[in-house]
């Protein structure tokens, strides 16, 4: 049988998470969040105090991340533990952006990103997606909005957390993830030819969910 795959590529703090989430639940699609599969190895990373990348590419093999949906979402175990709160740090998200251009990080994951689509009707949001995990997905989506709002919106996320960033940390912190993320050699995060631009800046929440959920309905129907 052939499954769906929705590709939702941008930058960081662009709300691609809550979207893919509310849409996949409106479809009864799986969402897959690969951003968090790079934040457990920077995880494991900060766990083991492997500061090179030789290091941390030496103990691959020993790094055991499982991704189970339960109620629709998605929860991530390290080695058997749970760590679907542990992995949303800025300092994890730092890490993140650091490991995901070490090319052997990018090929440990490839395998399982594609596995899981493969066997499901997936909505899968990251940096790469549309360019290089899935490159034939029916359907692309570049989603992003300016520094300025996404990093008013991350503070907004963080407020209620013991130790919140300052807004000017978080929107330092977005910008340099977006330099990292366009700038490295292997997979760097640019929209595909084929997919679609939404620009958020000024949307609502629910707005960007109704207009993707418009898009992919337009493709199913003219693939049926």
């Amino acid at each position: 049988m052939k499954t769906i795959n929705i590709a939702i590529d941008g930058p960081a703090g662009a709300g691609k998470s809550s979207i893919a989430k509310e849409v996949s639940s409106e479809l009864g699609f799986i969402y897959v969040d690969t951003g968090a599969l790079y934040r457990t190895i920077a995880l494991y990373a900060q766990m083991h105090d492997l500061d090179s990348d030789e290091a941390l590419i030496s103990q691959l093999d020993d790094i055991d991340i499982e991704i189970n949906f339960i109620g629709g979402a998605q929860c991530i175990s390290l080695n058997g533990e749970n760590v679907t709160d542990d992995i949303r740090t800025p300092e994890i998200s730092m890490g993140a952006s650091r490991v995901s251009a070490i090319p052997e990080v990018r090929e440990f994951l490839f395998d399982l990103q594609q596995k899981i689509a493969r066997e499901h009707n997936v909505i899968m949001d990251g940096r790469d997606i549309g360019t290089v995990v899935l490159p034939n997905a029916d359907l692309k989506i570049f989603l992003t909005a300016s520094a300025d709002e996404r990093a008013s919106r991350r503070y907004l996320e963080l407020q209620e957390k013991e130790d919140c960033p300052t807004y000017e940390e978080i929107r330092a912190d977005i910008i340099a993830r977006d330099y990292n993320d366009t700038h490295r050699a292997i997979a760097p995060l640019k929209q595909a030819e084929d997919a679609i631009l939404i620009d958020s800046t000024n949307m609502g929440f629910h707005e960007v969910c109704e207009e993707i959920l418009s898009l992919i309905q337009k493709k199913l129907d003219l693939e049926d």
